[in-house]
């Protein structure tokens, strides 16, 4: 392995594959001081106020003279707000469909209403934190031992929030909220559901049933504390309810679907200079190989794109769909300055750490994750997914309120990228974890799923990669546990976006 990599002929920085001392020569220039690995090295003399930039792109402003050799991180690189001239449609490369004779399958579950779930669980979900104890009590009384008598069905699972009241009843808070208890309520990777609410809450249910028109049935249940008469007959009767309905959930039986019934989550967290170099571009592979069986890929937080969007904007299938994607960035930017943050507030001081300097070269990484393919739709967080193909969700940076809007959008099943490593499992899509390097991929592999590293160290091709990880979600939707999901991760980890004043 080579002591650097170089991204493209233009960069003036080159990444360190590992830890370098002062002395050591690359390219026409060596090192004057110590460089961790992934961390940047000036190729050439970069001026004050002169550009910074790799990926062909620029990441940042000089703010002293850097010499040839140095290390070029956030002691010496200062963010300046993206200033792209949009261009729309003009990197279009359009997917060639397989056919469908050759078209690939997974063994899903087909509902009713025609939509294939990868999962067969029980949902109780809460309008409101006043009923987060009920619905986690109902929940944990379905454990092991009664499970075993229902083996088609994956679990009993709550999906409690902080939020519901103290918000506007109208307005972006509100509506967002209700469209991720209407995603979930209606989730393929739900047999069966039970919403719990507490009666004076602003975000009623009864609202939501006639917003989405919702019908209650033996798999479709609501109740309401107060009307219940307390805390306790809430729990007895909501355990009745989840009872009567485990026998019709586990006659759910997995048969074989194509691989266009598949809406994947593309998310990454914990990310290092790797991920935009291995991971995020293999997942990105993958993404297309999904939307050539006529999948659907869904990238989304909108932060991490910041500085990346006029490359997705190129990419979009219409002007109109470019338009919206802008139009994100935009009230981005106004969220950020009325609440007195930065766009640069992101990368974290682990993504630093990592040798990521800017928001603007982490969203550059990030934006790999959505391959070559048209930019089909652009969606507001939790919003109904319809198109096929490589699609963008408006969402926060932050995993789990980005997931959650992604699973409510759709998506059953999450590919997670990271490189200094994650913890985060979702239900009721299953999470995949794939390392951005192998060190990490050794030090966690009872949490990873896929190592990339070894794009670095073994030569394994973009190609192989990719590839290798389809294949991966094409098992998961299968059945095949992921190891956040063999864990038990996923319980804590739906996080509503909460927008607006708490009041």
């Amino acid at each position: 392995m080579r002591d650097f990599i170089r991204l493209d002929p233009d960069d003036n920085v080159v990444t360190a594959t590992h830890a370098l001392q002062a002395g050591v020569p690359i390219e026409e220039v060596t090192t004057t001081g110590l460089v961790p690995s992934g961390h940047k090295i000036a190729t050439r003399p970069i001026r004050k106020g002169d550009q910074i930039r790799k990926y062909a792109q620029f990441i940042g402003l000089a703010s002293q003279d850097i010499a040839p050799g140095e290390h070029v991180h956030t002691h010496n690189v200062a963010f300046r707000n993206t200033e792209a001239s949009y261009e729309f449609g003009t990197d279009l490369r359009p997917v060639d469909p397989v056919p469908e004779a050759q078209a690939d399958r997974f063994m899903g579950y087909r509902r009713a209403n025609g939509r294939v779930g990868t999962r067969n669980y029980i949902a109780v979900v809460t309008s409101v934190n006043c009923s987060a104890t009920a619905a986690r009590r109902i929940a944990d009384a379905f454990g092991p031992d009664e499970m075993a008598h229902y083996p088609n069905v994956d679990g009993v699972v709550a999906f409690v929030h902080g939020t519901g009241c103290g918000m506007g009843g109208d307005g972006e808070g509100f509506e967002a909220l209700q469209r991720v208890m209407w995603g979930y309520a209606r989730h393929p990777n739900h047999a069966g559901v039970l919403m719990v609410g507490l009666g004076c809450e602003m975000n009623q249910i009864d609202w939501l049933l006639e917003a989405y028109g919702l019908q209650q049935g033996p798999l479709f249940q609501t109740m309401n504390i107060q009307s219940v008469a307390g805390l306790q007959r809430t729990v007895d009767m909501g355990i009745e309810k989840v009872r009567a309905m485990l026998p019709l959930a586990n006659e759910a039986r997995r048969e074989p679907c194509p691989a266009s019934e598949l809406m994947v989550a593309l998310q990454c967290g914990g990310s290092d200079a790797w991920s935009g170099i291995t991971a995020n571009p293999a997942l990105g592979y993958a993404s297309d190989l999904l939307a050539a069986q006529g999948g659907t890929g869904v990238l989304a937080e909108t932060p991490e794109i910041y500085g990346a969007e006029h490359l997705l904007t190129r990419r979009a299938a219409d002007r109109a769909t470019g338009d919206k994607l802008v139009g994100l960035i935009r009230w981005w930017e106004d969220y950020t300055a009325r609440n007195r943050g930065s766009m640069d507030n992101n990368p974290s001081p682990g993504n630093k750490k990592g040798g990521l300097t800017t928001i603007l070269e982490k969203s550059l990484g990030a934006a790999a994750k959505g391959g070559t393919s048209p930019l089909m739709g652009v969606y507001r967080y939790a919003e109904p997914v319809t198109a096929a193909g490589f699609t963008f969700m408006d969402s926060p940076g932050y995993d789990p309120a980005s997931v959650t809007g992604q699973i409510a959008g759709g998506c059953n099943l999450v590919v997670f990228t990271t490189g200094r490593g994650s913890a985060f499992g979702s239900k009721p899509a299953p999470t995949i974890k794939v390392a951005t390097n192998s060190e990490m991929y050794a030090r966690m592999i009872d949490d990873m799923d896929v190592n990339a590293g070894d794009m670095l160290t073994d030569g394994v091709t973009l190609e192989q990669k990719g590839r290798e990880i389809y294949e991966l979600i094409l098992r998961v939707a299968s059945g095949e546990p992921s190891k956040s999901e063999a864990q038990g991760l996923g319980d804590y980890e739906f996080v509503p976006w909460q927008i607006g004043a708490v009041m």
